[in-house]
């Protein structure tokens, strides 16, 4: 079945018999720390995404849309699209030294959590495309999520074992509810396999 955000709420008080006030007042951030651990080990393509924006003359840092985890590719519009290849800031910084330094940007690293950096700093204003692994909207928020509609065994098994770490079960339990939800993720990842968080431009 698939879970809206109510469904599998009670679902959660359901299996673990409590419906205890301060469990429930904390089973969006229970949900949302299940999301996260799946989001964290599985890249499907349901979780790409393209986003277009300009790379700046004379500004050598791009802004990195907020939900935002890796790339799989940042190409630039050059009479045509072509590919920067993904580094290490330090790789960028002793290549170009000076941000003064200007040209096509050939290179791009993730500065920090609000943008890119890019080699050489540009010398125009450049149309530039990225496609990268986002982090989609929690079901808690929307009320349905992808998870929730073609991941059901994987989201509720891994909720009900982050559930149960918040109730601090019994440990043998608690163990089973672990493997339990590590063979689900484990399943779910097979869908995704291969599809490892490096810029795809390099790996083809």
């Amino acid at each position: 079945m698939a879970w809206t955000y109510t469904t599998l709420s009670q679902a959660i008080q359901d299996y673990l018999e409590t419906d205890e006030t301060t469990f429930v007042a904390n089973i969006p951030v229970i949900v949302q720390q299940a999301e996260d651990r799946i989001l964290k080990q599985v890249q499907l393509p349901d979780f790409r995404k393209n986003a277009t924006g300009t790379a700046t003359a004379s500004d050598q840092y791009l802004g990195i849309p907020t939900d935002f985890l890796a790339p799989y590719s940042l190409a630039l519009d050059n009479s045509g699209y072509e590919f920067l290849l993904f580094k290490d800031v330090s790789f960028i910084r002793e290549a170009y030294p000076s941000a003064a330094t200007t040209g096509v940007p050939k290179y791009y690293a993730i500065f920090d959590d609000d943008f890119f950096i890019l080699g050489p700093t540009p010398n125009a204003n450049f149309a530039v495309e990225l496609h990268y692994f986002h982090k989609p909207t929690s079901i808690v928020t929307a009320s349905t999520s992808w998870l929730g509609t073609h991941a059901e065994s994987a989201l509720f098994s891994q909720c009900i074992h982050e559930a149960y770490v918040f109730l601090k079960g019994d440990p043998d339990l608690m163990a089973k509810y672990k493997e339990q939800a590590d063979a689900d993720v484990a399943a779910l990842k097979l869908l995704g396999e291969g599809r490892n968080r490096i810029d795809n431009y390099r790996i083809g």
